[in-house]
Protein backbone atom coordinates (compact mmCIF):
# COMPACT_ATOMS: atom_id res chain seq x y z
CA UNK A 1 0.00 0.00 0.00
CA UNK A 2 1.30 3.40 -1.16
CA UNK A 3 1.53 5.83 2.44
CA UNK A 4 0.52 9.44 1.17
CA UNK A 5 1.60 12.61 3.16
CA UNK A 6 -1.92 13.19 4.01
CA UNK A 7 -2.27 9.46 5.12
CA UNK A 8 1.27 10.45 7.23
CA UNK A 9 -0.40 13.51 8.89
CA UNK A 10 -3.48 11.60 10.10
CA UNK A 11 -1.38 9.05 11.81
CA UNK A 12 0.57 12.01 13.51
CA UNK A 13 -2.99 13.32 14.30
CA UNK A 14 -4.32 10.09 15.40
CA UNK A 15 -1.33 9.12 17.85
CA UNK A 16 -0.96 12.69 19.30
CA UNK A 17 -4.70 11.98 20.05
CA UNK A 18 -4.24 9.14 21.73
CA UNK A 19 -1.12 10.32 23.77
CA UNK A 20 -3.43 13.64 24.95
CA UNK A 21 -6.33 10.92 26.17
CA UNK A 22 -4.24 8.59 27.77
CA UNK A 23 -2.07 10.95 29.29
CA UNK A 24 -1.28 11.35 32.99
CA UNK A 25 -2.20 14.10 35.49
CA UNK A 26 1.05 16.74 35.35
CA UNK A 27 2.30 17.33 38.39
CA UNK A 28 2.66 21.11 39.91
CA UNK A 29 5.50 22.53 38.04
CA UNK A 30 7.78 24.20 39.74
CA UNK A 31 6.79 27.51 41.27
CA UNK A 32 3.15 27.14 41.45
CA UNK A 33 0.90 27.08 44.58
CA UNK A 34 -2.13 24.82 44.78
CA UNK A 35 -5.36 27.31 45.61
CA UNK A 36 -8.44 25.85 47.01
CA UNK A 37 -11.60 27.74 47.17
CA UNK A 38 -14.81 27.13 48.95
CA UNK A 39 -17.84 28.68 47.44
CA UNK A 40 -21.81 29.02 48.58
CA UNK A 41 -24.22 26.61 46.41
CA UNK A 42 -27.30 27.86 45.77
CA UNK A 43 -26.78 29.16 42.70
CA UNK A 44 -24.59 27.30 39.52
CA UNK A 45 -21.87 26.71 42.28
CA UNK A 46 -21.19 23.58 42.80
CA UNK A 47 -18.89 23.26 45.73
CA UNK A 48 -14.81 23.24 46.03
CA UNK A 49 -12.73 24.84 43.61
CA UNK A 50 -8.96 24.44 42.47
CA UNK A 51 -6.73 27.25 41.29
CA UNK A 52 -2.77 27.47 40.52
CA UNK A 53 -0.71 30.33 41.02
CA UNK A 54 2.47 31.30 39.57
CA UNK A 55 4.56 32.39 42.57
CA UNK A 56 6.65 34.56 40.69
CA UNK A 57 4.17 36.28 38.42
CA UNK A 58 1.19 35.62 40.31
CA UNK A 59 -0.48 34.55 37.48
CA UNK A 60 -3.49 31.74 38.24
CA UNK A 61 -5.54 29.30 36.38
CA UNK A 62 -8.87 28.96 36.21
CA UNK A 63 -11.27 27.16 38.76
CA UNK A 64 -11.29 23.57 38.43
CA UNK A 65 -14.63 21.55 40.72
CA UNK A 66 -12.63 19.29 42.60
CA UNK A 67 -15.08 18.38 44.88
CA UNK A 68 -18.86 18.50 44.64
CA UNK A 69 -20.64 19.22 47.73
CA UNK A 70 -23.55 21.77 49.53
CA UNK A 71 -22.36 25.61 50.66
CA UNK A 72 -18.61 24.69 51.94
CA UNK A 73 -17.81 28.32 53.09
CA UNK A 74 -15.29 27.76 55.24
CA UNK A 75 -11.88 25.68 54.82
CA UNK A 76 -8.79 24.17 56.65
CA UNK A 77 -5.98 22.27 55.69
CA UNK A 78 -3.80 20.00 57.97
CA UNK A 79 -1.02 20.66 59.14
CA UNK A 80 0.67 18.20 56.96
CA UNK A 81 -0.85 19.40 53.87
CA UNK A 82 -2.28 15.40 53.16
CA UNK A 83 -5.71 16.65 54.33
CA UNK A 84 -8.80 19.39 53.58
CA UNK A 85 -11.41 20.30 55.76
CA UNK A 86 -14.77 22.07 55.08
CA UNK A 87 -17.69 23.29 57.28
CA UNK A 88 -20.77 22.96 55.18
CA UNK A 89 -23.07 25.74 56.07
CA UNK A 90 -26.73 23.98 56.17
CA UNK A 91 -29.09 23.74 58.67
CA UNK A 92 -29.51 19.88 58.57
CA UNK A 93 -27.71 17.19 58.11
CA UNK A 94 -28.94 13.69 58.35
CA UNK A 95 -32.34 15.23 59.86
CA UNK A 96 -31.03 16.53 62.50
CA UNK A 97 -30.74 20.33 63.40
CA UNK A 98 -26.75 20.64 62.80
CA UNK A 99 -24.51 21.55 60.13
CA UNK A 100 -21.73 19.10 58.53
CA UNK A 101 -17.84 18.93 58.29
CA UNK A 102 -16.52 16.99 55.48
CA UNK A 103 -12.95 15.95 55.13
CA UNK A 104 -10.91 15.36 52.11
CA UNK A 105 -7.40 13.80 50.95
CA UNK A 106 -5.40 15.99 48.48
CA UNK A 107 -3.55 14.52 46.19
CA UNK A 108 -0.44 16.28 46.19
CA UNK A 109 0.25 15.62 42.10
CA UNK A 110 -3.17 16.69 40.91
CA UNK A 111 -4.59 19.02 43.84
CA UNK A 112 -8.24 16.53 43.07
CA UNK A 113 -9.77 15.78 46.31
CA UNK A 114 -11.04 12.65 47.71
CA UNK A 115 -14.39 12.13 50.36
CA UNK A 116 -13.47 10.52 53.27
CA UNK A 117 -16.81 11.40 55.12
CA UNK A 118 -18.75 13.40 57.17
CA UNK A 119 -19.42 14.33 60.63
CA UNK A 120 -22.47 16.79 62.28
CA UNK A 121 -20.83 19.89 63.07
CA UNK A 122 -22.37 20.17 66.59
CA UNK A 123 -24.56 22.97 65.77
CA UNK A 124 -26.67 24.72 62.66
CA UNK A 125 -25.22 26.80 60.09
CA UNK A 126 -21.22 26.12 60.64
CA UNK A 127 -19.34 28.87 59.45
CA UNK A 128 -15.80 28.51 60.18
CA UNK A 129 -13.13 25.65 60.85
CA UNK A 130 -9.38 25.90 62.52
CA UNK A 131 -7.39 23.03 63.06
CA UNK A 132 -5.34 22.65 66.10
CA UNK A 133 -1.66 22.76 65.49
CA UNK A 134 -1.22 19.10 66.17
CA UNK A 135 -3.71 18.48 63.19
CA UNK A 136 -5.37 15.92 65.67
CA UNK A 137 -8.64 18.14 66.76
CA UNK A 138 -10.42 20.53 64.05
CA UNK A 139 -12.70 23.04 65.72
CA UNK A 140 -15.85 24.31 64.36
CA UNK A 141 -17.87 27.70 65.16
CA UNK A 142 -22.11 27.50 64.58
CA UNK A 143 -23.43 30.38 63.78
CA UNK A 144 -26.61 29.66 64.15
CA UNK A 145 -27.18 27.94 67.13
CA UNK A 146 -24.37 29.90 68.81
CA UNK A 147 -21.72 27.01 69.65
CA UNK A 148 -18.11 25.61 69.65
CA UNK A 149 -17.38 21.85 68.69
CA UNK A 150 -14.33 19.90 68.43
CA UNK A 151 -13.92 17.44 66.28
CA UNK A 152 -11.14 14.69 66.67
CA UNK A 153 -9.16 13.39 63.47
CA UNK A 154 -7.54 10.13 62.94
CA UNK A 155 -4.60 9.54 61.61
CA UNK A 156 -5.91 8.83 58.64
CA UNK A 157 -7.99 11.94 57.86
CA UNK A 158 -10.98 11.20 58.90
CA UNK A 159 -13.13 12.72 61.36
CA UNK A 160 -14.62 11.82 64.37
CA UNK A 161 -17.84 12.33 65.88
CA UNK A 162 -17.55 15.84 68.53
CA UNK A 163 -15.54 15.43 71.49
CA UNK A 164 -16.70 18.76 73.54
CA UNK A 165 -19.32 21.09 72.36
CA UNK A 166 -19.95 24.28 74.40
CA UNK A 167 -22.65 26.69 73.65
CA UNK A 168 -22.88 30.80 74.16
CA UNK A 169 -25.22 32.05 76.11
CA UNK A 170 -26.62 36.14 75.98
CA UNK A 171 -27.37 38.49 73.36
CA UNK A 172 -26.94 41.85 72.64
CA UNK A 173 -27.89 45.21 71.81
CA UNK A 174 -28.67 44.94 68.17
CA UNK A 175 -32.06 42.73 67.80
CA UNK A 176 -31.95 42.30 64.64
CA UNK A 177 -28.43 40.20 64.61
CA UNK A 178 -27.60 40.09 68.35
CA UNK A 179 -31.17 38.73 69.48
CA UNK A 180 -29.03 35.40 71.28
CA UNK A 181 -24.99 34.32 70.57
CA UNK A 182 -23.83 33.48 67.21
CA UNK A 183 -20.32 31.87 67.04
CA UNK A 184 -18.48 33.37 64.11
CA UNK A 185 -14.88 32.00 64.19
CA UNK A 186 -12.92 29.92 66.39
CA UNK A 187 -9.22 30.11 66.80
CA UNK A 188 -6.21 28.72 68.22
CA UNK A 189 -3.56 30.49 69.96
CA UNK A 190 -0.04 30.80 68.92
CA UNK A 191 0.89 27.98 71.39
CA UNK A 192 -2.03 25.85 70.77
CA UNK A 193 -3.10 26.56 74.37
CA UNK A 194 -6.00 28.12 74.11
CA UNK A 195 -9.23 28.06 71.79
CA UNK A 196 -10.85 31.51 71.29
CA UNK A 197 -14.06 31.82 69.91
CA UNK A 198 -15.48 34.99 68.35
CA UNK A 199 -19.16 35.73 69.27
CA UNK A 200 -20.97 38.04 66.72
CA UNK A 201 -24.12 38.09 68.96
CA UNK A 202 -22.91 38.47 71.99
CA UNK A 203 -19.95 40.97 71.81
CA UNK A 204 -17.52 38.89 73.05
CA UNK A 205 -14.54 36.86 72.37
CA UNK A 206 -14.49 33.50 74.56
CA UNK A 207 -11.05 32.63 75.50
CA UNK A 208 -11.12 28.53 76.30
CA UNK A 209 -8.25 26.11 77.85
CA UNK A 210 -7.54 23.44 75.31
CA UNK A 211 -6.38 20.45 75.75
CA UNK A 212 -5.50 18.88 72.05
CA UNK A 213 -5.35 15.35 73.82
CA UNK A 214 -8.62 15.30 75.06
CA UNK A 215 -10.41 16.97 72.07
CA UNK A 216 -12.04 19.53 74.94
CA UNK A 217 -12.10 23.18 75.62
CA UNK A 218 -13.30 24.60 79.20
CA UNK A 219 -12.65 26.77 81.73
CA UNK A 220 -13.56 30.04 79.58
CA UNK A 221 -12.57 33.64 79.83
CA UNK A 222 -14.22 36.50 77.66
CA UNK A 223 -13.34 39.97 76.68
CA UNK A 224 -16.36 42.23 75.63
CA UNK A 225 -16.63 44.30 72.94
CA UNK A 226 -18.65 47.50 72.21
CA UNK A 227 -21.84 47.13 72.28
CA UNK A 228 -23.43 46.50 69.11
CA UNK A 229 -20.04 45.76 67.09
CA UNK A 230 -20.33 42.33 66.26
CA UNK A 231 -17.04 40.95 66.55
CA UNK A 232 -16.89 38.58 63.74
CA UNK A 233 -13.13 36.94 63.27
CA UNK A 234 -9.48 36.68 64.65
CA UNK A 235 -5.97 37.63 63.76
CA UNK A 236 -2.82 36.93 65.50
CA UNK A 237 0.33 39.30 64.80
CA UNK A 238 3.42 36.82 64.56
CA UNK A 239 5.21 38.07 67.52
CA UNK A 240 1.61 36.35 70.00
CA UNK A 241 1.44 38.95 71.94
CA UNK A 242 -1.04 41.04 69.84
CA UNK A 243 -4.40 40.22 68.32
CA UNK A 244 -6.70 42.08 66.17
CA UNK A 245 -10.67 41.51 65.87
CA UNK A 246 -12.52 42.47 63.30
CA UNK A 247 -16.20 43.98 64.36
CA UNK A 248 -18.76 43.20 61.35
CA UNK A 249 -21.76 45.85 62.57
CA UNK A 250 -19.61 49.30 63.55
CA UNK A 251 -16.99 48.21 61.04
CA UNK A 252 -13.95 48.24 63.21
CA UNK A 253 -11.33 46.44 63.92
CA UNK A 254 -10.26 46.02 67.40
CA UNK A 255 -6.17 45.77 68.83
CA UNK A 256 -5.85 43.52 71.86
CA UNK A 257 -2.59 42.21 73.82
CA UNK A 258 -2.43 38.72 74.03
CA UNK A 259 -1.43 37.00 77.69
CA UNK A 260 0.01 33.69 76.61
CA UNK A 261 -0.20 32.14 80.29
CA UNK A 262 -3.85 33.11 80.84
CA UNK A 263 -5.14 33.48 77.17
CA UNK A 264 -6.43 36.84 78.22
CA UNK A 265 -7.42 38.85 75.90
CA UNK A 266 -7.54 42.84 76.92
CA UNK A 267 -8.51 45.99 74.08
CA UNK A 268 -5.99 48.52 73.31
CA UNK A 269 -8.07 50.87 70.54
CA UNK A 270 -10.44 50.45 67.97
CA UNK A 271 -9.74 51.89 64.71
CA UNK A 272 -12.46 52.48 61.63
CA UNK A 273 -12.17 50.13 58.72
CA UNK A 274 -13.94 52.69 56.56
CA UNK A 275 -12.31 56.06 54.93
CA UNK A 276 -13.06 59.38 57.38
CA UNK A 277 -16.26 60.78 56.89
CA UNK A 278 -18.16 57.66 55.00
CA UNK A 279 -21.45 57.33 56.25
CA UNK A 280 -23.14 54.86 53.91
CA UNK A 281 -24.07 50.51 55.31
CA UNK A 282 -21.21 48.59 54.93
CA UNK A 283 -20.30 45.23 57.16
CA UNK A 284 -16.70 44.32 57.81
CA UNK A 285 -15.53 40.05 57.24
CA UNK A 286 -12.26 38.90 57.09
CA UNK A 287 -9.24 40.41 58.50
CA UNK A 288 -5.47 38.97 58.62
CA UNK A 289 -1.78 40.24 59.53
CA UNK A 290 0.85 40.43 56.60
CA UNK A 291 3.64 37.64 57.61
CA UNK A 292 6.01 40.20 57.88
CA UNK A 293 3.96 41.92 61.14
CA UNK A 294 4.10 45.29 59.72
CA UNK A 295 0.27 45.14 58.06
CA UNK A 296 -2.98 44.43 58.80
CA UNK A 297 -5.47 43.69 56.19
CA UNK A 298 -9.75 44.00 56.38
CA UNK A 299 -12.54 43.44 54.41
CA UNK A 300 -15.28 45.92 54.02
CA UNK A 301 -18.35 44.11 52.39
CA UNK A 302 -21.10 46.84 50.33
CA UNK A 303 -17.94 49.60 50.63
CA UNK A 304 -16.44 46.88 48.87
CA UNK A 305 -13.10 47.23 49.84
CA UNK A 306 -9.70 46.31 51.42
CA UNK A 307 -8.80 48.47 54.42
CA UNK A 308 -5.14 48.29 54.56
CA UNK A 309 -3.81 49.02 58.56
CA UNK A 310 -0.05 49.83 59.18
CA UNK A 311 1.10 48.16 62.38
CA UNK A 312 3.27 50.03 65.44
CA UNK A 313 5.04 46.51 66.64
CA UNK A 314 6.05 48.34 69.97
CA UNK A 315 2.75 49.37 71.25
CA UNK A 316 0.15 46.92 68.94
CA UNK A 317 -1.68 49.71 67.83
CA UNK A 318 -3.08 50.30 64.06
CA UNK A 319 -3.46 53.46 62.03
CA UNK A 320 -5.68 53.02 58.64
CA UNK A 321 -3.59 53.46 55.72
CA UNK A 322 -6.05 53.59 53.06
CA UNK A 323 -8.53 51.34 51.20
CA UNK A 324 -8.61 49.48 47.78
CA UNK A 325 -11.09 48.79 45.70
CA UNK A 326 -12.33 44.57 45.34
CA UNK A 327 -13.72 45.67 42.00
CA UNK A 328 -16.56 43.55 42.96
CA UNK A 329 -19.52 43.22 45.35
CA UNK A 330 -19.54 42.36 48.63
CA UNK A 331 -15.62 40.47 49.60
CA UNK A 332 -16.88 38.00 52.17
CA UNK A 333 -12.63 36.37 52.35
CA UNK A 334 -9.46 37.33 51.12
CA UNK A 335 -6.34 35.50 51.60
CA UNK A 336 -2.18 36.50 51.35
CA UNK A 337 -0.11 33.81 49.69
CA UNK A 338 2.34 32.62 51.67
CA UNK A 339 5.32 34.63 50.80
CA UNK A 340 3.26 37.70 51.42
CA UNK A 341 3.80 39.09 48.00
CA UNK A 342 0.05 38.62 46.63
CA UNK A 343 -3.77 39.04 47.82
CA UNK A 344 -6.82 37.34 46.77
CA UNK A 345 -9.66 38.90 47.03
CA UNK A 346 -13.28 36.49 46.91
CA UNK A 347 -16.15 38.92 46.13
CA UNK A 348 -19.14 36.46 47.02
CA UNK A 349 -22.04 38.39 45.28
CA UNK A 350 -19.60 39.72 42.53
CA UNK A 351 -18.81 36.25 41.30
CA UNK A 352 -15.31 37.03 41.39
CA UNK A 353 -11.72 36.50 42.70
CA UNK A 354 -9.40 39.40 42.16
CA UNK A 355 -5.52 39.66 42.30
CA UNK A 356 -3.29 42.02 43.95
CA UNK A 357 0.40 42.36 44.44
CA UNK A 358 1.56 43.66 47.81
CA UNK A 359 4.10 45.93 48.61
CA UNK A 360 5.43 44.76 51.04
CA UNK A 361 6.99 47.74 52.37
CA UNK A 362 4.02 50.34 52.10
CA UNK A 363 1.73 47.82 52.68
CA UNK A 364 -0.71 48.71 49.74
CA UNK A 365 -2.26 46.86 47.03
CA UNK A 366 -1.86 47.26 43.65
CA UNK A 367 -4.06 44.95 41.10
CA UNK A 368 -2.35 42.75 38.73
CA UNK A 369 -5.00 42.79 36.33
CA UNK A 370 -6.72 39.18 36.88
CA UNK A 371 -10.34 39.00 37.64
CA UNK A 372 -11.12 35.05 37.55
CA UNK A 373 -15.32 34.44 37.35
CA UNK A 374 -16.52 31.77 40.29
CA UNK A 375 -19.77 32.14 41.44
CA UNK A 376 -20.18 33.01 45.21
CA UNK A 377 -16.80 32.24 46.63
CA UNK A 378 -16.61 32.08 50.62
CA UNK A 379 -13.42 31.12 51.28
CA UNK A 380 -9.57 31.01 49.82
CA UNK A 381 -6.43 28.67 51.38
CA UNK A 382 -3.31 28.08 50.03
CA UNK A 383 -1.62 24.47 49.84
CA UNK A 384 1.18 24.95 52.30
CA UNK A 385 -0.70 27.03 55.20
CA UNK A 386 -3.60 25.81 57.10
Amino acid sequence: MRITTGRIFALIGFLSLLSVCHAKPQSPKKGTRMIYIGTYTAGKSKGIYLMRMDTQTGHLSQPELVAEISNPSFLAIHPSQKYLYAVNEDGTFKGENTGAVTAYAIDSTTGKLTLLNQQASGGAGPCHISLDKTGNNALVANYSSGSVAVLPIQEDGHLLEASCIVKHTGSSVDKSRQEAPHAHSVWLSPDNRYALSVDLGVDKVFSYKFNPDAGTIQDSSSVSSAPGAGPRHLAFHPNGRYAYVINELNNTVTAMTYDANTGVLKPIESVSSLPKGHKETSYTSEILVHPNGKFLYGSNRIHDSIAIFSIDSATGKIKLLGTEPTQGKYPRNFNIDPSGNFLLAANQNGDSIVAYRVNTTTGLLTPTGQTLSLQQPACIKFLGTK
